[in-house]
């Protein structure tokens, strides 16, 4: 999962333009009346209100904020974990580690529990949360790549690497609906880490310095977050990677972005260009 970054604008260029996935079907007069009659996705810029340490060994697939503490989950054979941070003091708690056969992806936390992905295991790890401390109590097991995961408190939302964002019940993982998501009526693949955020999912789309603002009800991305120049090129080396990874603190309204083996956590403040 690791290939030269693009714009997202870029991709879906490329799908109108005639890109495989546009040759395998293209829409309808019905698909493209109801793209024409899609409201503007708003766009934003940001602002750095705050900046933490962030370890350059963590390949971050998930991210979650949940009372105070920031849990991370990582990717990379050998080196998946699900660890957590305290922000206040920097320090940091691996809490459970994958086999070197799997690739931590996505997670979150629901219920009192953690759930986490695996790429290309078919497998999703559910641990108990007591105490502070993680027990794992069973794996289900899903069809496909796993890739990001959320939550809105009832159901989870996961994203598989493509267009698509799957409803599962949390208590079985069985899926239970699905939405593709579209910018100005064109899929938007590559979708990555989640998050819920005022009742919308944000995604960050692998391989580029965008964030996608979608209705989770229709699929429709309604605005496009771009952080670009985000990290100084001046704090990447050879091992930094994309950007990915997004939390939200709900009670203090604070929105956290970082990326695969970057050195800083940064808290933006969004605004609409």
């Amino acid at each position: 999962m690791k290939t030269t970054p693009i714009f997202l604008f870029s991709i879906l260029l490329l799908g109108a333009c005639g890109g495989p996935a546009a040759r395998a079907k293209r829409p309808g007069a019905k698909a493209q009346a109801a793209a024409a009659v899609q409201a503007e996705p708003k766009t934003y810029t940001y602002r750095i209100a705050a900046t933490y340490p962030h370890s350059t060994g963590a390949y971050t697939q998930g991210l979650q904020y949940v009372d105070g503490t920031m849990w991370e989950g990582t990717g990379q054979h050998g080196e998946s974990v699900v660890r957590k941070t305290d922000l206040a003091t920097g320090k940091t708690e691996v809490m459970a580690r994958l086999p070197r056969s799997e690739f931590g992806e996505g997670i979150t936390l629901l219920g009192g529990k953690l759930y986490q992905l695996t790429w290309q295991s078919n497998t999703a790890h559910v641990y108990s949360l007591e105490n502070g401390k993680l027990q794992k109590i069973r794996d289900f097991r899903y069809p496909g790549e796993g890739w990001g995961l959320t939550t809105d408190g009832e159901k989870l939302y996961m994203s598989d690497g493509t267009a698509t964002i799957h409803t599962v019940d949390p208590a079985t993982f069985r899926r239970e609906k699905r939405v593709t998501v579209t910018y100005k009526g064109a899929p938007v693949e590559y979708l990555n880490e989640l998050e819920w955020i005022g009742g919308k999912i944000w995604a960050n789309v692998y391989t580029t310095d965008q964030i996608v603002v979608i209705d989770p009800a229709t699929g429709v991305v309604e605005g496009v977050v771009d952080l670009a120049g985000l990290l100084p090129e001046t704090e990447m080396t050879a091992t930094t990677d994309v950007l990915n990874g997004i939390a939200y603190d709900a009670e203090g309204d604070r929105i956290f972005v970082t990326g695969k083996n970057w050195p800083r956590l940064y808290e933006i403040e969004i605004t609409e260009k």
